[in-house]
């Protein structure tokens, strides 16, 4: 007997095929959904990490920090600032321990090589000071003039501040003093002398979207000469 030999079909109905097509389909959809999802959220984390109010903050802190650590905690100033004239900040009761601020403050420190004339290589500490760096506000922008001392940024009974061989760096803007009671830069003080902590308090604003971030910080000035 001969028996016939069924035929065997192979691959996609019609029906399949676009069933195939629609799963891919939305498999794409949900993967570019994702793509766009993750792309939105490296930008705004881009954006968040780069706005100009989180550098102005950055830069006022590291300035702020590290010209105050290596200033000499025995001379230095804060001031009022106003049109131009620097007036020093000082308690109105002397014998006790009080917080005094104004809208300046220069810190004086060491920026040249030890003395060498010495065999030991030791530092002249009959020096306070060789530079100096006054931080102020002016209008709504902090700045920090950089000079030698002296002459010093201001002179010791305050007045007008010194223009010639200044460096002058404007460190941000849109810059207001901040909320608390006290001025931008404060310090405690007793019989005429700070205790070498200097706080800042400052509040920056972003032009663009009214964002507002606040400074509220301090720095310790470590070092005291002479002895």
């Amino acid at each position: 007997m001969i028996f016939g030999r069924g035929k065997c079909h192979s691959g996609f109905t019609l029906i399949e095929l676009v069933i195939s097509m629609v799963i891919s389909s939305i498999l794409m959809l949900m993967l570019g959904v994702l793509v766009a999802s993750s792309a939105r959220g490296w930008q705004q984390n881009y954006n968040a990490a780069h706005k100009g109010i989180l550098k102005d903050a950055t830069n006022v802190i590291t300035t702020f920090t590290t010209i105050g650590r290596k200033s000499n905690s025995t001379n230095y100033k804060i001031y009022n600032y106003v049109s131009s004239v620097f007036t020093p900040v000082v308690s109105a009761t002397p014998g006790v321990e009080t917080v005094v601020s104004g809208n300046a403050v220069e810190f004086r420190y060491w920026d040249v090589p030890l003395d060498q004339s010495d065999s030991h290589d030791i530092m002249d500490v009959t020096v306070s000071a060789t530079a100096y760096a006054l931080f102020y506000l002016q209008g709504n922008k902090l700045k920090v003039d950089y000079g030698p001392l002296p002459p010093g940024g201001v002179p010791a009974a305050g007045g007008a501040k010194n223009i010639t061989g200044v460096k002058t760096v404007t460190l941000a803007d849109n810059v207001t003093v901040g909320p608390g009671g006290c001025g931008a830069f404060s310090h405690t003080e007793l019989s005429g002398k700070g205790k070498g902590s200097v706080r800042i308090n400052l509040v920056l604003t972003d032009p663009a979207d009214g964002q507002t971030m606040r400074i509220s910080n301090s720095v310790l000035l470590r070092n005291k000469w002479p002895r």
